[in-house]
């Protein structure tokens, strides 16, 4: 039963993705990404990928989700999804922002041009995370 509970929660996750991948803001690199994380209270937040003309002052789909978690109160994530037209995982930088809030989560990955996905597991995808 609880191999269907997460099934059901991942596909909520990669549907918010692909959804908010829509209004990414991308004028450089025309690479659109969409994140979504669902919360221990089962909450879902979603973020897309904004461009800055200064590269550094750009924000990740995924780390636009986590913004949206902590403005609204939640601080545990269960699961995220991440959106892409080549199935690409987070960023270093999105995967330790992960970490601060979780020790590990599943996060599907899709691939939107051949309509496939992967779900991986954060604490592989940082295997050495930094905690204070």
């Amino acid at each position: 039963m609880k191999s269907r509970q997460i099934e059901s929660e991942l596909d909520i996750l990669l549907q918010k993705a692909i959804g908010v991948r829509e209004h990414a803001y991308a004028p450089f690199s025309k690479y659109r990404v969409g994140a979504a994380i669902m919360t221990k209270s089962g909450a879902v937040f979603a973020g897309c990928n904004v461009e800055n003309a200064t590269y550094g002052a750009t924000i990740c789909a995924e780390r636009g989700a986590i913004m949206q978690m902590i403005a609204a109160g939640e601080r545990e994530p269960v699961a995220a999804a991440v959106a892409t037209s080549d199935g690409a995982s987070p960023c270093g930088i999105c995967r330790q922002v992960f970490a601060e809030f979780t020790s590990n989560m599943p996060i599907v990955l899709v691939n939107l041009n051949d309509e496939t996905g992967t779900v991986v597991e954060l604490a592989d995808l940082l295997p050495l995370a930094f905690h204070r």
